[in-house]
């Protein structure tokens, strides 16, 4: 009977504790939905510190420990955040539950020109082949317009990730603007200011100096960072807020990487347009062989351990922007010609009418009358690379070189160690494990 009894109490313990229980399960479920869709990307701004760690990617271990022994900025509470919310899995799993096998990721980075932004979205959506694949937006700094352009897509999974250390996220200390720091010209004896000029003598300016840096970590954390990003062992598409793609890109990248091994083995990238952003290509019936350029390019993990590998150098060149660096330092220090491979006809085009990061302002959007005109034509819409076709290389590459001294703006060594520091916060935890 004493069992019974006891039985029979925990019987109504459980009855009572029922309802409590269905609600519960209820408000998880209901957490997963908003989560796996875009109903709750705007509150994880506000809420981050509340974010159920049961429901966001398993977090870095490298990163953490790592961070313990790089010289990192404290944090303001909005980075901390976004930094948090880079965990979050991609959205429309529920459109597209699954990536086809050996696709293409690609990653989008951007800044603040909305304008440009949503014609860059509005041609991706028009692009065959494009729900088959992984969208991985990074922002440099956060900026609610372009954040809701994002929430707006449904044409593919897609993946934010926010660059934590932008300058744009630190209004008043460093890597933004920080108390005491020198401005353009000052000498540091006479001001009593802090800060290593460049080598024309200017001092940082964080909105310049965050083009390198969003860029570097950007690269660092998909290709070491990122869970989605692991075991992928294919190339990677890069693109660039002012780069309007066309229908045939995806197919024609596929073709281009595919063929890379036989056709170009001397071939580091892939290329959806020429080198030269003013061209529209050559029209040839051949594949073409030239410098890597900066639209639409694609390039394996091979090539960015390649790349990673120079950090001291791309670290140190005194030149605010990350393909200059690249030109003029990491290439030529693979001691062999380092081409692309590309089209005869460009599968992307660069349409921005202003550099950095002008554009913002809907009234002075850099893009003429509100609408832009590549001049694509209707063999643009399908992919038009044969495979039979020979390669024709450029052996004479122009632009920079080595020996360039670099435009400067990269002068501070708080900038190089930051970025040193990127460079190693997905490494040095697994030094230490060996």
């Amino acid at each position: 009977m004493g069992f019974y009894r006891k039985s029979r109490g925990k019987d109504a313990g459980f009855r009572r504790m029922l309802p409590l229980i269905l609600f519960v399960l209820f408000g998880i479920s209901v957490l997963v939905y908003l989560i796996r869709t875009n109903a709750l990307s705007h509150l994880v701004i506000q809420t981050s510190d509340e974010i159920d760690e049961r429901f966001v990617l398993r977090y870095n271990d490298a990163f953490l420990s790592s961070k313990k022994k790089a010289d990192f900025p404290e944090q303001t509470k909005l980075s901390f955040s976004l930094e948090k919310r880079n965990r979050l899995p991609p959205r429309n799993l529920d459109l597209f539950p699954s990536l086809k096998k050996d696709h293409i990721k690609i990653v989008l980075y951007v800044h603040n020109r909305p304008q440009y932004f949503k014609v860059v979205v509005e041609s991706l959506s028009q692009v065959e082949g494009i729900g088959e694949t992984l969208l991985i937006v990074s922002h440099d700094g956060y900026f609610e317009e372009m954040n809701a352009i994002v929430e707006g897509i449904r044409f593919c999974q897609v993946k934010q990730i926010f660059a934590p250390y932008s300058p744009h996220l630190f209004p008043s200390s460093f890597p933004g603007v920080s108390k005491g720091d020198c401005q353009e010209k000052d000498d540091p004896k006479v001001k009593n200011c802090k800060g290593n000029a460049d080598q024309y003598g200017n001092h940082r300016s964080p909105k310049i100096v965050s083009l390198k840096h969003h860029w570097w970590w950007m690269m660092n954390t998909v290709w070491d960072g990122l869970e989605e990003m692991q075991g992928h062992s294919g190339h990677v598409l890069f693109l660039e807020e002012d780069h309007l793609i066309f229908p045939n890109a995806y197919r024609n990248i596929q073709l281009l990487t595919s063929l890379k091994a036989k056709k170009c083995p001397y071939c580091y990238a892939a290329n959806l347009a020429p080198s030269d952003v003013n061209s529209k290509g050559e029209g040839w019936e051949s594949l073409v062989a030239e410098k890597i350029g900066n639209v639409g390019y694609a390039y394996n993990r091979t090539v960015w351990k390649k790349i990673h590998a120079r950090a001291q150098e791309f670290c140190f060149f005194d030149d605010y922007n990350w393909d200059i660096t690249m030109w003029a330092t990491i290439y030529p220090s693979w001691e062999t010609p380092v081409y692309t491979l590309r089209g005869p006809r460009r599968s992307a085009a660069h349409f921005g009418k202003c550099g950095l990061h002008q554009g913002q302002d809907k009234n002075s959007a850099c893009i003429d009358n509100g609408i832009v005109s590549v001049g694509m034509e209707e063999m643009d819409k399908v992919p038009n690379i044969n495979p039979d076709w020979n390669v024709h290389v450029f052996d004479r590459q122009s632009g920079y070189q080595a020996g360039f001294k670099g435009w400067g703006g990269w002068g501070d060594a708080r900038d190089h160690q930051l970025c040193l520091g990127f460079a190693s916060m997905y490494h040095v935890a697994d030094k230490l494990a060996n």
